[in-house]
């Protein structure tokens, strides 16, 4: 048997559970959390891996509304409003309102923050606005059941003129030296526009809507909700909620299937990825002969196939183990062929892939060339006893050629992201414990990267993550990015601590923000320009009655602020001479939940 038939295997195998119920959306930070430090203090099962969002707490948990897990939560009135027409639905038929949510965000200097999906990165003031229904119908509780979730999103950005990269430096030169750099290494292969359009930015989404037919413990359906996968928490490498959720087919379990080797979870994804429609900025930019940096990008929808699959073994409780892939590829250059629409299915050699893709003519590529890979092995341990989670994800941009190759350059396009966090309970309640946890992304090429050269559709070269060739909008829906939200070539350090009591919380960040980095050590090659924020940050959340608040409040100091400093052979070291800039990121929330 072949790793393919144990991958489809994984999905028939079923257990006997309660009938599909609501997905917690992946935008709900603080119900997510909840339920993970709930697994951490022993409440939740170890057995269910935190790697797939959206999370479906009912089949998962037990739990009666994902929305409410505290059950000792006040009404501000007597009647419950949730549940609509509850004696004059037929028989099986339900329908209960979603949480209205209302999200509020505001920049002072430039873009600020990431996973916040369909919001914008923008300067000045933004909203979002959500609500719903949900409906589900059901026949008996051994038969599949059919529910239907509208939750559309509402976006509003100020999007406000500021400062991005300099158009004119005191030397002309090197200012038209930067822009053609930056064309020829970033912005001719990432479609992540520097601002969205001239004037104020405003989007209906259908958003978290889907609608699906669930049978134990088993998910199919079609949906536009945001997706996440992996262990991370402030970022992972292929799948985030950064940017606004696209139209998917998707087949997943709701809760683990369990077998005599242990439990697996997972999830494929067919979809259809969009163009932003925005330029990148500067666009008439020409180098002394009359020639453009810019180069317009194909503006076809692209097609998606994704999937993750995690593997708990029986015999280490609390372990997680999995593999993600995820591909994208221009939809007009699709044939008919199953390697075409489930290459999440085709070899990891690019040796073996290529001699699957047989003969071309010279010049002309073939499928896998023209479509944009990556992958990701990660891990995540439970240890309920001590209160303490470990996760790592480990990750390429690019396929290997051989064994050989992944052997000796296994560094080639890899990216990591690692953390921990360890709650300590205080002795006064069950429920009160103080948090702290650190969280490590790294996406900048490494030696073996750069000595490999750039990556082109012909040879396998290095890429910077994120960037695309084959598909040159990158890895991004929407002009925002699906994977990591600090983009390209950046790195991050985050750590956190704070107190938390049910679903309220209060806590500090502090995070060290490098740029991508792979622009800066590819063509700006001085060890004074890196751009650097570093950034406190306070935050909290804080439930009264319906109402879930939540506050973060953001304090960044931009060193050297779009790589920009002043050269001055005299004071080599002399750092007051780049351009430093501070940026205030103020974001408020209120959920309220019928």
């Amino acid at each position: 048997m072949t790793w393919k038939n144990y991958i489809l295997l994984a999905f028939i195998l079923l257990i006997t559970e309660q009938v599909g119920g609501q997905a917690l959306s992946s935008n709900f930070d603080q119900l997510e959390d909840y339920y993970r430090r709930a697994q951490l203090l022993g409440n939740i099962t170890p057995d269910y891996s935190f790697v797939a969002y959206p999370l479906f707490p009912v089949e998962a948990f037990g739990v009666a509304d994902p929305h409410k897990p505290d059950s000792t939560m006040k009404r501000f009135f007597i009647r419950d409003d949730k549940n609509l027409f509850e004696n004059q639905l037929p028989s099986g038929l339900s329908l209960e309102l979603l949480p209205l949510v209302w999200n509020n965000q505001y920049n002072t200097h430039h873009p600020e923050d990431w996973n916040d999906g369909a919001m914008i990165p923008s300067k000045g003031y933004q909203t979002f606005v959500s609500g719903g229904l949900f409906f589900k119908f059901t026949l008996q509780d051994d038969l599949p059941s059919l529910s239907v979730k509208l939750q559309p999103e509402y976006v509003y950005a100020a999007n406000q003129e500021y400062d991005g990269f300099p158009l004119t430096r005191e030397n002309p030169e090197l200012a038209t030296l930067r822009w053609a750099q930056y064309y020829f290494h970033t912005l001719n292969y990432i479609d992540q526009p520097e601002r969205f359009g001239e004037d104020a930015y405003s989007r209906f989404y259908w958003g978290q809507s889907s609608i699906r037919v669930n049978y134990k413990s088993i998910s199919l359906g079609f949906s536009n909700e945001n997706l996440w996968w992996g262990p991370g928490r402030r970022n992972s490498l292929l799948m985030t909620n950064t940017a606004p959720g696209f139209r998917h087919f998707t087949l997943n379990t709701t809760s683990p299937i369990r077998t005599p080797v242990g439990s697996f979870e997972g999830q494929i994804v067919l979809g259809k990825l969009i163009a932003s429609g925005y330029p990148p900025p500067n666009t008439g930019v020409k180098d002394h002969n009359g020639m453009l940096f810019y180069s317009p990008k194909r503006q076809d929808d692209r097609y998606f196939n994704g999937m993750l699959l995690n593997y708990s073994p029986l015999w280490v409780e609390g372990l997680h183990l999995g593999l993600i892939r995820s591909f994208q590829m221009y939809k007009i250059d699709m044939d008919n062929s199953f390697n075409a629409y489930l290459p999440i299915f085709s070899p990891f050699s690019q040796k073996r892939i290529e001699k699957q893709a047989g003969e071309t003519e010279e010049g002309e590529l073939n499928n896998y060339q023209k479509r944009d890979a990556y992958y990701s092995f990660f891990m995540r341990y439970v240890w309920p006893k001590a209160h303490v989670e470990i996760y790592a994800e480990y990750g390429f941009a690019d396929n290997h050629w051989d064994r050989r190759d992944f052997t000796v350059e296994m560094e080639h396009s890899r990216a990591y992201n690692f953390g921990f966090r360890k709650l300590i309970e205080l002795r006064s309640t069950e429920d009160e414990v103080i948090q702290v946890g650190m969280e490590i992304t790294h996406l900048a090429k490494n030696p073996v990267s750069v000595i490999r050269g750039a990556q082109n559709v012909y040879q396998q070269g290095s890429k910077t993550w994120y960037t695309g060739v084959g598909v040159r909008q990158g890895y991004t829906h929407r002009g925002q990015l699906l994977g990591a939200g600090i983009g390209p070539g950046s790195n991050l350090l985050s750590l956190n601590a704070g107190w938390n009591k049910g679903l309220k919380a209060i806590g500090i960040q502090l995070e060290r923000y490098a740029h991508n980095e792979d622009f800066h050590n590819e063509t700006v090659k001085d060890v004074r320009m890196h751009w650097v924020d570093l950034a406190a940050a306070l935050n909290g959340s804080w439930d009264y009655k319906n109402l879930l608040f939540s506050l973060n409040l953001k304090f960044v100091g931009a060193k050297n602020y779009q790589w920009i400093y002043d050269f001055n052979p005299d004071e080599y070291w002399d750092n007051s001479r780049g351009t430093d800039v501070f940026n205030f990121h103020g974001k408020l929330g209120i959920m309220y939940r019928f």
